[in-house]
């Protein structure tokens, strides 16, 4: 079966990957990323606005490339809590007669990286600037800095793929 995901970022694309093997163990799955894709938004600020990307990401990969059997945009976000600033992301599913949607949990960011944000810094490089990291969204991201690798941004995202699959695992429920 082929996936396509509308990204070309290596660690959205490995938790995708993961998330489908997981739910259908046995079945071969090709991934295909959209090499160059931009989303609508470089830094989503609310719960609706991240959703509504990953939901634009996936649409517009299933214009890019129709002949696929799934086609996957993963978006992740942020959102001020009062003085704090969480971090999350959305992923979501299209099939030609399905749709499935899956949400990371959130966790909150340290101020420092939060005021960067506020200044109009994507999360990623807020993390590198505080950090002493480079593209460190494209590797461990801010969760896998925070948590010394304990949980890493691919692994975050893989159960919200796995969240997203729910709908195609299950169909006569869906």
């Amino acid at each position: 079966m082929k996936v396509v995901v509308a990204t070309s970022n290596p660690v959205k694309i490995r938790a995708v990957s993961q998330g489908f093997q997981r739910m259908f163990p046995g079945q071969e799955f090709q991934i295909e990323e959209l090499l160059g894709f931009r989303g609508k938004s470089s830094q989503p600020c609310s719960d609706l606005d991240t959703l509504q990307c990953a939901i634009y990401r996936a649409e517009r990969a299933a214009q890019l490339v129709p002949q696929s059997d799934f086609w996957v945009g993963v978006e992740g976000g942020i959102e001020e809590h009062g003085s704090q600033m969480s971090a999350f992301a959305w992923i979501v599913i299209k099939s030609k007669d399905r749709l499935g949607e899956g949400r990371t949990g959130a966790f909150y960011l340290p101020q420092a990286v939060a005021d960067l944000v506020r200044q109009g810094k994507e999360l990623g490089e807020a993390d590198d600037i505080v950090f002493g990291r480079s593209n460190s969204k494209q590797a461990n991201g801010a969760i896998g800095i925070l948590t010394g690798d304990v949980i890493d941004r691919a692994q975050l995202y893989e159960q919200a793929v796995i969240l997203a699959l729910i709908p195609f695992k299950n169909p006569q429920l869906y």
